[in-house]
Order: structure tokens, then C-alpha cells, then sequence
């Protein structure tokens, strides 16, 4: 499912116009990666959590010439999921 997907079905299942629901799931993500970008942790009971990762600087290798090169540091969006979604996908 794709963002587009999820509006449609957001605007069917509650009687909304496109227009609306993707307002709303605009809202919802936006909300999410603000808060993210300033370290916060997002969890949704019973789907999982989001969080940002940081990882430290190291040595890499360029992969057409083998050269060494230094990756800097960096920060990475991270979804763990949650109990009660990995056991409905299992099923």
C-alpha cells in the first residue's frame, strides 16, 4: 500500500473526501517526522515504534576502486515492530 492507497481507503471507510483524508494522513506524517527530527520517540501500541538511530563515523572502502573513505556520522530513522502486528502478519 502506498500513501496514495491509504488515503483513498481512509476517505472510503469514513465517509471523507480525498481532499480531507489526505489532509489528515499529510497531517499524521508530517506530525511524525518533525518529531523524529528533533530525536523524539514515536509508539504505536499493538504496531510498533519509530526512532532515530545514531551511528558513529568509520572507515569505508569505495567499491569501484577499493580506496579507503570516511563515512561521517549520521542519523537514521528506525521501525521496530510491535508484538501484536508481527503475530497478524505471521498468521
Amino acid at each position: 500500500m502506498n500513501k496514495s492507497e491509504l488515503i483513498e481507503s481512509l476517505a472510503a471507510q469514513k465517509g471523507l473526501t480525498y481532499k480531507k483524508a489526505e489532509e489528515i494522513v499529510s497531517t499524521i506524517f508530517d506530525t511524525m517526522a518533525n518529531a523524529m527530527q528533533q530525536g523524539e520517540r514515536i509508539e504505536i501500541r499493538g504496531f510498533g515504534s519509530f526512532v532515530v538511530k545514531d551511528y558513529r563515523a568509520y572507515t569505508g572502502r569505495n567499491p569501484k576502486t577499493g580506496d579507503p573513505i570516511e563515512v561521517k556520522p549520521k542519523k537514521l530513522p528506525f521501525f521496530k515492530v510491535g508484538k501484536e502486528l508481527r503475530e497478524r502478519v505471521s498468521e
